[in-house]
């Protein structure tokens, strides 16, 4: 299952934390319940279903002298395809401006519009 459609898969409070663990880059759950605004209990379902999902990791640390987790989002894979038309990388990777009519745009745009999907 793909990360958007496991995405799509969750309740609100998990899109919630999700997107908190994201914006934050990793968070204390001690810290992640509050920031929710959720009881601890519920803090730690909605960070044990992101965990089982795959979205996110969950690690024992001590923070401020308690044991806790810390959440940080989950690696994700690079979907490279998506610059790629046929065998052709994407001409506007590595180029500040493209030429709308260079002949390698040309060729690439060719190549995505006859690509079979």
């Amino acid at each position: 299952m793909s990360v958007s459609e496991l995405e799509s898969e969750l309740s609100a409070d998990e899109r919630a934390g999700l997107e908190l663990i994201r914006e934050t880059g990793g968070i204390h759950q001690s810290d992640f319940w509050k920031r929710l605004d959720v009881s601890s209990r519920k803090g730690s379902r909605i960070a044990e279903a992101l965990q089982e999902s795959g979205l996110i990791q969950r690690e024992n640390t001590v923070y401020d002298g308690h044991n806790t987790y810390y959440l940080e989002p989950a690696p994700r894979d690079l979907d490279f395809s998506l610059l790629m038309a046929g065998d052709m990388l994407s001409p506007f990777i590595g180029e500040e401006e493209i030429d709308p009519q260079s002949d390698a745009f040309s060729q690439w745009l060719m190549n995505l519009a006859y690509e079979e999907y």
